[in-house]
C-alpha cells in the first residue's frame, strides 16, 4: 500500500482557507477510519498509509479536502468545477493503435506558495503525486501515464501524432536533442519504461504549434515545459489504454490543483475519426441505491437524513430517495431495483474510482455514519451457501487424484505457442486467445491445455528426488471462451502405459462411471505420447480426454531425461458423461 507523508503546514495552510483550524491528534486518531492509517506522527509531518481503494487521497490536496468533509463536517461538492476553454488538441488517427485515449487540460492562478520554500515543496508534491497515480491507477503506467507542464512555455493548439524512433528533442533533465530510441536506450525514465513501447515502430508525441515536443508519453516530457517556481497556469495531458484510469487521474491532478486555488478550464480533443471529446468532464455520476440491499447488509432502516449526512462525510451527495418506476419486475440479485422498490439516488464524484458496484455505496454510507455507531444487531436473513455443480465436481477430482498419491498444484495460465502446441505435438483448437501487450516472450497467450504446465513444473524441479506426481484442475480458455480441464504427470522409473490407465479408469471410477468406458487408439504424433503407449477415454459416445506414456523425444525439449506418463480430461465432458448420483 503507497504511504505518504505531509507536513503539517501544508495542511494547516490548505484547511485555513477554508477556517479550519488544524489538529493533528483529530487526524491521528480519526483518520483510519476513511482507509487511511496514520503510521507516524512528529513535528514535521504526518506519514499515513493510504489503502489501495483510495487513490483519491494520494496528494496532500486531496487527503486534505477529503479531511474537510470526514473530520470536521465541511460540505465538499462531489462535482469539479470547469470552465469552458478555448485550448484545443487535434489527434492524429494512428494513435488509436499506439496510444488510443489521450486526454488534457488547463489549470490557471494555481497559488503554489508565498515563499521559494513553499513553491519547491508544491514541485516536489505535484512529482510525488504524478508517481503514486502512475503507480496505482496507471499501473506503473500500463495503464494510464500523466504529464504535467509549465502552459506559459507553449503554444497552444497542440497536436498528438506518431513518429519513429529517429525523432529527436530534448527530454526532460537534459540539455540537448535525443532521438526516440536514444532516450529508451540510455535515459533513465527511458530504459525503466522502454518496455511499454516494446514492438511498436511509431511512439506518440505531443508537440505544440510551432512543433516543439512537449510529451514523449508513457516515458518523459520535453525539458522546456519544466514546472518551477515561477510556474501559476498547467497544461496537464493524461494518456494510456484505460478511459477509466485515464479520466480518474486527470480527474485527481485537476482536483488537487484546484484546492490550491486553481481554474480548470476544458479542452477540446479533436479525434480524427469525429469523436470529438471535452474534457475534462467534472460531473458527478450518479448511482442508485435501492433501500433493500442496504437494509439487509447494515441490519436495519437507515432514515434518509442519515444517509444524506453519511454520504455528505464521504464526499457524496444523496440527491433524492424515491420509489423505482423502470427496471425488472422481479429483482435476482439484491443490487438489483425493481420497479416499486424505494431507491436512493446518489451521486459520487468522477474521480472516485473505486466506486464500481450498489455495494461500494453501501460501504460509504457505513463509513460515513462509522461502523461503532450501527449498532449490533443480527441479519433477519439466513443464507445458505451452496455450491455450484462443477465446484462439486472439481472437489471430487482433486479428491480422487490425491487419493492416488498425486499433488495438487497450480500454475500460470499464461504461456506460450511453442510450450503449448510445437513441444507437446498438439494442434491449436480453432482461435488462440493472444496477450495484446506481452511482458515477455514467455507469456504470449492463454493456455488451452494444462499438461504443458506440468511438464515445466517438472522440468524445474528435475534435480529434485523421485518420484515427483502432480496434478491440476484449473481454467484453460479455447477459442476465447474459458473452459476447466484437469490434468496429471507422473515422473517415476517403474511405471508408463498401464500406470495412467489405472489412474485415468480410477478417476472416471471414483466419479460415478461403471462399465461403459472404453478406449480408442491415438493417430502417432497426434500429441506428446509415444506412439501405440497413448489411448482415448470415453463413455458412452463422449470423449473425456487422452492419456499415456511421454515421448521421450517430448520431454527431452523440456529437459527431462525421465520416464513420465500422464493424461488431460476435459472438466465438462465429465460433467455430461458422469452425471453427478447427488444431484
Amino acid at each position: 500500500m503507497p504511504t505518504v507523508k505531509y507536513g503539517h503546514d501544508s495542511i494547516r495552510n490548505l484547511l485555513s482557507n477554508y477556517g479550519i483550524d488544524y489538529d493533528p491528534i483529530l487526524w491521528e486518531a480519526k483518520l483510519s477510519d476513511i482507509g487511511c492509517v496514520v503510521e507516524e506522527a512528529d513535528d514535521e509531518g504526518i506519514e499515513i498509509e493510504v489503502f489501495p481503494d483510495r487513490s483519491d487521497l494520494l496528494s496532500v490536496e486531496t487527503m486534505t479536502r477529503a479531511a474537510r468533509a470526514f473530520l470536521y463536517s465541511d460540505i465538499t461538492s462531489p462535482q469539479l468545477k470547469v470552465e469552458p476553454g478555448t485550448i484545443e488538441m487535434d489527434v492524429d488517427e494512428s494513435l488509436s493503435t499506439i496510444r488510443p485515449v489521450i486526454l488534457g487540460a488547463i489549470v490557471r492562478n494555481v497559488n503554489t506558495g508565498n515563499t521559494d520554500e513553499e513553491r519547491n515543496e508544491f514541485i516536489q508534491s505535484l512529482m510525488d503525486h504524478q508517481e503514486k497515480l502512475h503507480l496505482t491507477l496507471g499501473r506503473k503506467r500500463r495503464l494510464a501515464s500523466i504529464g504535467v507542464h509549465d502552459l506559459s512555455t507553449l503554444a497552444p493548439p497542440f497536436k498528438v501524432k506518431a513518429v519513429d524512433r529517429k525523432h529527436r528533442f530534448t527530454p526532460l533533465a537534459m540539455d540537448t536533442d535525443m532521438s526516440i530510441q536514444e532516450i529508451l536506450d540510455s535515459h533513465p525514465k527511458g530504459t525503466e519504461y522502454a518496455h511499454l513501447l516494446e514492438g511498436m515502430e511509431f511512439v506518440p508525441v505531443i508537440e505544440d504549434a510551432v512543433g516543439r515536443v512537449l510529451s514523449f508519453p508513457p516515458i518523459i516530457n520535453g525539458s522546456h515545459t519544466t514546472v518551477t517556481e515561477k510556474t501559476t497556469d498547467f497544461m496537464i495531458d493524461v494518456t494510456g489504454w484505460d478511459e477509466r484510469a485515464c479520466e480518474a487521474s486527470m480527474l485527481l491532478v485537476c482536483l488537487s490543483l484546484a484546492e490550491r486555488g486553481g481554474e480548470v478550464e476544458s479542452m477540446k480533443i479533436n479525434s480524427a475519426n469525429g469523436n470529438d471529446l471535452i474534457v475534462p468532464n467534472g460531473r458527478a455520476r450518479t448511482h442508485i441505491l435501492p433501500e433493500r440491499l442496504l437494509e439487509r447488509i447494515l441490519g436495519g432502516k437507515i432514515e434518509s437524513d442519515v444517509i444524506r449526512s453519511a454520504l455528505e462525510r464521504m464526499g457524496g451527495r444523496l440527491v433524492e430517495t424515491r420509489t423505482a418506476t423502470d427496471g425488472p419486475r422481479k429483482s435476482s440479485r439484491w443490487a438489483d431495483a425493481s420497479v416499486g422498490e424505494k431507491i436512493h439516488v446518489i451521486e459520487m464524484p468522477r474521480w472516485r474510482f473505486d466506486i464500481l458496484h450498489p455495494i461500494d455505496l453501501v460501504e460509504e454510507i457505513a463509513t460515513g455514519i462509522g461502523y461503532e455507531s450501527l449498532g449490533e444487531s443480527y441479519s433477519s436473513l439466513a443464507l445458505e451457501g451452496v455450491p455450484l455443480p462443477r465446484a462439486t465436481l472439481i472437489r471430487r477430482i482433486n479428491e480422487s487424484l490425491s487419493s492416488q498419491g498425486i499433488q495438487q498444484v497450480q500454475s500460470l495460465t499464461l504461456s506460450n505457442d511453442e510450450i503449448q502446441f510445437e513441444r507437446m505435438r498438439w494442434k491449436p483448437l480453432n482461435q488462440v486467445t493472444r496477450i495484446a501487450n506481452p511482458i515477455t516472450i514467455e507469456h504470449t497467450i492463454l493456455r488451452q491445455n494444462i499438461l504443458p504446465s506440468l511438464m515445466e513444473l517438472l522440468a524445474a524441479n528435475r534435480h529434485h528426488e523421485l518420484p515427483q506426481r502432480v496434478q491440476e484442475c484449473g481454467e484453460v480458455v479455447r477459442d476465447h471462451h474459458n473452459a476447466w480441464r484437469v490434468a496429471w504427470a507422473c515422473a517415476e522409473t517403474n511405471a508408463g502405459f498401464t500406470a495412467a490407465k489405472g489412474i485415468a479408469q480410477a478417476l472416471a471410477r471414483d466419479l460415478g462411471a461403471r462399465d461403459e468406458i472404453s478406449f480408442s487408439p491415438i493417430d502417432d504424433n497426434d500429441g506428446p505420447w509415444i506412439p501405440g503407449r497413448g489411448a482415448k477415454i470415453l463413455i458412452g459416445e463422449i470423449e473425456l480426454g487422452s492419456f499415456g506414456e511421454i515421448d521421450p523425444f517430448v520431454s527431452e525439449k523440456f529437459g527431462l531425461k525421465v520416464p513420465i506418463h500422464a493424461g488431460e480430461f476435459d472438466v465438462q465432458a465429465l460433467a455430461e458423461a458422469i452425471p453427478d448420483p447427488l444431484l
